[in-house]
C-alpha cells in the first residue's frame, strides 16, 4: 500500500472521527466508501487499523480512543495544532486534484506568480538550526532587489502569504520578508545567538497582520457590520479576541481587543460600507482620512 493511501486512509479516519464517534464497522465502511470514490483500496484490518491510530497519534497529535462501554472511537480531545490542521487540508486538496482526469473545464486556478513556497524547506531548517541566511529580495517599492543578512525567527502566514520573520543585521529589527518578494535564498553555516526577548507568537498576538506592533498597546475596538457581512465576519473571525456583542437583523456587532496597524486599518477599508467603526474615535478619523483621500480622486 503507497504512503499516499495510507496519509488518505488516515484523514478519512480523522474526519469521521470529528463528526461523532463511531465503531469499527462504521469506521470500515466510511472507507469502503471512500474507496469507491476516489479509485484507491482503504480496506484495513482490525490489526492494521490499530497501527493506524497510532501513526495519526505521531504524525497529527491526534489521540484516538476506545470506549468499551460504548464500543466506539472518539477523538480525545479536539484541540489539533495548526500545523496539523494544514497539513490534513493540503493533503486533501492535493488527493481531490489528482484524481480528476481533466481539470482545465471543472477547476479554475488563478494565474499569478509563484508564492515562493521552494524556500520553505530551507528556511524552516535555518529557523530551527538558528542558521543566518542571505536573501536577495525585492520590496514592492523598490526598483532592484538587495542582499539582506537576517537572522531568522519565524514563518508566519497571513491572508495566503507566508513571510520570514527575521532579525535584518542592517538595523537590528525585526521585520517581515514576503517568500514572494524572495528572488534567491543563501543558507550558511553561520549560527546566531537568538535573541530570548524576541518571541514572535507573543509580539503578534494581539496584532492582524505581520506589521510590527512595536511595542503599542491593545485597545477595545467596537465594529458594527451589516447583517449580511457580520456572518461571514463572525464564520471567519477578524482576530482571535472578536466577541460578538449585539445582533439584530440588521446589523452585527463585533468588540475586538487588538493592537490597530495599518493591516488592521486596510482589512476595515476593504470592508467598505458595510462596517462602521464605533469605537475608538482615532481610528473613526482614520479611515475617514483614507475615504476622503479617495473621494478627492474621483472630484
Amino acid at each position: 500500500m503507497s504512503k499516499r493511501e495510507s496519509i488518505s486512509r488516515y484523514n478519512i479516519i480523522i474526519k469521521k472521527l470529528r463528526k461523532y464517534p463511531a465503531t469499527f464497522e462504521e469506521i470500515h465502511h466510511e472507507l469502503e466508501l471512500e474507496s469507491e470514490i476516489r479509485s484507491y483500496n482503504f480496506m484495513v484490518s482490525k490489526r492494521t487499523f490499530q497501527r493506524d491510530l497510532n501513526d495519526i497519534r505521531s504524525i497529527y497529535g491526534i489521540d484516538i480512543r476506545h470506549s468499551r462501554r460504548t464500543g466506539k472511537y472518539h477523538i480525545e480531545s479536539n484541540d489539533q495544532s495548526p500545523v496539523s490542521a494544514r497539513i490534513l487540508e493540503a493533503f486533501d486538496t492535493l488527493t481531490a486534484l489528482n484524481i480528476v482526469d481533466n481539470l482545465s473545464d471543472s477547476i479554475m486556478f488563478e494565474a499569478r506568480k509563484t508564492s515562493g513556497s521552494e524556500y520553505m524547506y530551507g528556511l524552516i531548517h535555518a529557523v530551527k538550526n538558528s542558521q543566518l541566511v542571505k536573501i536577495v529580495y525585492q520590496k514592492f517599492t523598490e526598483e532592484s532587489a538587495s542582499i539582506r543578512e537576517l537572522e531568522p525567527y519565524a514563518l508566519k502566514e497571513h491572508m495566503n502569504r507566508w513571510y520570514l520573520m527575521a532579525v535584518d543585521r542592517k538595523d537590528n529589527r525585526l521585520k517581515s520578508f514576503a517568500f514572494d518578494r524572495i528572488h534567491d535564498l543563501v543558507p550558511t553555516n553561520v549560527r546566531f545567538s537568538k535573541n530570548d526577548d524576541i518571541n514572535v507568537e507573543e509580539i503578534y498576538q494581539d496584532c492582524f497582520g505581520i506589521i510590527n506592533p512595536n511595542g503599542n498597546p491593545k485597545e477595545e475596538v467596537i465594529l458594527s457590520f451589516t447583517a449580511h457581512q457580520g456572518k461571514y465576519i463572525k464564520s471567519l473571525p477578524l482576530h482571535h479576541s472578536q466577541e460578538l456583542i449585539q445582533e439584530t437583523e440588521n446589523e452585527m456587532v463585533f468588540k475586538l481587543n487588538i493592537v490597530i496597524t495599518e493591516d488592521f486599518v486596510m482589512e476595515l477599508l476593504s470592508h467598505s460600507n458595510r462596517v462602521e467603526v464605533l469605537q475608538p474615535d482615532h481610528l473613526k478619523d482614520r479611515l475617514l482620512w483614507h475615504y476622503n483621500k479617495a473621494i478627492e480622486l474621483y472630484s
